[in-house]
């Protein structure tokens, strides 16, 4: 089996989008190193005008037009606008990290200095969720038992990129991104996420990318450590698409079948994450809220601490 071969990531991008409607991207949330990709991804000149839309998994789309505004550089309120990250469905603050509102700003700045036919548009994948509607842990699972995340954005998706012939970048968590269910002798080999509803159809094609941050790819090819960062390298056909991404329990899945290509940006070890912004753990009005959230269910087995500690931790840890 042949080794994969590292390329200039925004190159193979550019070559991906010829063939490509859409070009996934997976978010290992809060990780910096995939934020500064996305950014390179936004502001290299090679890829204006490539792709036309950015459609995102930390904002709700209730506040679509908000976004709109803000992004084509009209003045919004920033109470306004945060909160089309802060209201998604997600009742955890991984969204309030820096670094998801620091990408949003970075389009609106690529904007002001293209000309309009390579301007970008934001699309916020996440349901509508009537936040001020729900005051208790029944409140919550029954709106979230009424949505279904991944079938919202890919009616976005349809909607406003594939039925307008235009092109974009999805940005989303890479378990929405799996094209096999890695569930034991599941009748259905697709995964429920955005690419698999996307493509069971036949209907269109997303060229799939996982900036892998926490699974060492050195033992499927030792020679990855030696690659240049960011490097990207297709999958398919090569001893690293053969590493098995699933845990032991789970049905073998191989990385190929996963994802069409891989970005490296690292080893493991060498990853950092965002931490909260002082500003927001100063904002009283802001803790209530969010600490209101995260105790609304308990946290799930193995977690570190209950969700409003890992706040005041991160909080502890913040920006200035």
């Amino acid at each position: 089996m042949p080794d994969a071969v590292p390329v200039d990531p925004i190159v193979a991008v550019a070559e991906a989008f010829r063939t490509h409607p859409l070009v996934a991207v997976a978010d290992a949330h809060g990780n910096e190193q995939t934020h500064a990709f996305r950014l390179a991804l936004i502001r290299d000149p090679r890829l204006a005008g490539v792709f036309n839309d950015v459609v995102v998994e930390f904002g709700t789309a209730r506040y679509q037009d908000v976004m709109d505004r803000f992004i084509s550089g009209e003045d919004v309120p920033y109470a306004s606008l945060r909160r089309a990250w802060e209201d998604t469905t997600q009742f955890e603050f991984e969204w309030d990290l820096p670094v998801y509102e620091d990408f949003l700003r970075a389009i609106r700045a690529v904007n002001a200095a293209r000309p309009p036919a390579q301007r970008l548009r934001v699309l916020l994948g996440d349901p509508p969720m009537d936040w001020e509607n729900i005051r208790s842990t029944d409140d919550y699972l029954a709106r979230m038992k009424a949505v279904d995340r991944d079938e919202h954005a890919v009616a976005v998706i349809r909607r406003e990129v594939l039925a307008k012939n235009r092109r974009a970048l999805v940005i989303y968590g890479g378990g929405h991104l799996f094209r096999k269910n890695a569930i034991p002798n599941a009748p259905d080999e697709w995964a429920r996420g955005v690419v698999a509803l996307l493509e069971r159809p036949g209907t269109t094609s997303v060229f799939s990318i996982d900036p892998e941050t926490r699974i060492p790819l050195t033992p499927a090819q030792a020679n990855v450590a030696s690659w240049p960062k960011p490097s990207l390298a297709l999958l398919k056909g090569t001893a690293l698409g053969q590493l098995r991404v699933t845990r032991p329990a789970q049905r073998l899945v191989r990385f190929e079948e996963q994802f069409d290509a891989v970005v490296y940006l690292g080893q493991p070890g060498e990853m950092t994450m965002s931490t909260m912004a002082r500003a927001h753990c100063d904002d009283a009005e802001y803790m209530k809220m969010r600490l209101a959230r995260l105790s609304l269910l308990p946290p799930p087995p193995g977690a570190p601490a209950a969700l409003p500690e890992l706040l005041r931790r991160s909080c502890a840890a913040a920006q200035h």
